[in-house]
């Protein structure tokens, strides 16, 4: 069972927990409606992607190609989408989540919900969601990683963007001292939370996100924008391969699983 988890802890938990723990790449994805409003690519690419190493997959489709051509997502519409990504995780015994909203994580029966400094506070969308659903936040600064990595409704952060990325248009970048300030933080406490890099990632710059002390990544682009299967395979590789280089993905997490 991960540590500092809120009390009401169970064998779904748990298990969430340890894939969590053994968790190298986390994917973010639109749904792909510029290229099948049906769901029907959002369907085919997320299993290509959790068949190359995906671990996380996460519906986003704010600023997508399908928002600026069809309109965004209305709540209904998410949930169809999150239901095809919920097939297609069950079956690779991978981990679903939601963004943003702790009502579409809950009806979507997500393993995750993810939100940013000004969504609902954690205490809130830890009572909205529940002990069993794993909890997530980004973080931009170091005191909000100081306050994520103690923080008992939470399971892990995010630090970023690393990078500046069109993924999320006028955030500065934090850059890897972020990376290494919550690097520290896990080396001086073993019961702080795991936590993911984010912001412009690719196989090219994965392994300077590495050194820097990241244990897990999360990525867009880098495997969103792949030409082909062949080439989002070589990413997710690549990625995965930066990651294990490092003594990377489960490693560092101490008792968290």
């Amino acid at each position: 069972m991960l540590n500092n988890v809120p009390a009401g802890g169970s064998d779904v938990r748990d298990s969430r927990g340890r894939k969590l723990a053994e968790a190298a790449l986390y994917l973010v994805t639109d749904a792909r409606r510029h290229l099948d409003p049906g769901f029907g690519e959002l369907a085919r690419f997320a299993d290509a992607a959790l068949a190359a190493g995906v671990d996380i997959i996460q519906l986003r489709d704010k600023g997508s190609a399908g928002e600026r051509a069809l309109g965004a997502m209305e709540a209904a519409e998410e949930l169809a989408a999150l239901a095809v990504l919920r097939e297609v995780a069950d079956a690779h015994g991978k981990l679903l989540a939601v963004n943003d909203r702790a009502d579409i994580a809950v009806a979507a029966r997500a393993d995750v919900l993810h939100t940013g400094q000004k969504d609902l506070p954690v205490a809130v969308a830890r009572e909205l969601i529940g002990p069993d659903m794993l909890l997530g936040k980004s973080c931009n600064t170091p005191e909000q990683v100081d306050a994520a990595c103690g923080d008992p409704d939470l399971d892990y952060f995010c630090t970023g963007p690393v990078w500046a990325t069109p993924t999320k248009p006028g955030r500065r970048a934090a850059g890897l001292d972020l990376v290494r300030h919550a690097a520290g933080r896990l080396l001086d406490d073993a019961h702080a939370h795991p936590f993911f890099a984010i912001g412009g990632i690719d196989a090219a710059n994965a392994g300077e996100v590495a050194a820097a002390g990241a244990t897990k990544l999360v990525v867009v682009r880098a495997l969103t924008a792949a030409a082909d299967d062949d080439e989002l395979r070589a990413n997710a590789a690549a990625l995965r391969k930066a990651v294990s280089s490092a003594g990377m993905g489960s490693a560092g997490m101490g008792a968290e699983a």
